[in-house]
């Protein structure tokens, strides 16, 4: 276990500081895509809402249904707010404890599980919108809502494709 830890917390102290450098640079780069990237699947289930909001029409959603879930998709983005700031703020008071050459290793395992215990609690609130989300469609909605969402995807990585081979 302790060797574990020890691992766990190297690989934090080296890759820290260039993880940090990489994502201050990618935003001052990117606005808004970046982001998406931090969060992976768990930040594009607040742009799926988004984006079911946004073609209710091709999903077949009745006005009852988009009010219920703006309000939804609302909070949702001021979750992810206060999300992102809390780990970053995590992150900076794990830098600062590994600051010292001779760190101490207790503090940095608990900013460590702080990290974590702050992405796990919100991919499961994440979860638990997605589900009550869905409890809004019907099954024909359901679908509906994926095929879109299929098809918008692949609509993003057609341009990408298409610059590939001009490349070539």
């Amino acid at each position: 276990m302790k060797k574990i830890l020890l691992s766990l917390l190297l690989t934090v102290v080296f890759a820290l500081p260039a993880f940090s450098q990489t994502m201050d640079m990618s935003r001052k780069h990117e606005k808004g895509h970046g982001q998406m990237m931090e969060m992976g699947n768990m930040d594009k289930m607040g742009d799926m809402m988004g984006r079911c909001i946004e073609h209710a029409d091709r999903i077949g959603l009745t006005d009852e249904q988009v009010m219920k879930m703006k309000p939804m998709h609302s909070e949702m983005q001021k979750k992810q707010a206060r999300f992102k700031a809390d780990l970053k703020i995590a992150e900076i008071e794990l830098a600062d404890i590994l600051e010292v050459k001779d760190f101490d290793l207790e503090k940095a395992s608990s900013a460590v599980k702080k990290i974590e215990e702050i992405r796990t609690a919100h991919h499961l609130d994440m979860l638990k919108t997605m589900k009550e989300m869905r409890t809004i469609l019907s099954d024909e909605q359901f679908k509906k809502m994926k095929k879109t969402m299929m098809s918008m995807k692949m609509g993003e990585k057609r341009p990408a494709k298409k610059m590939m081979m001009k490349k070539k």
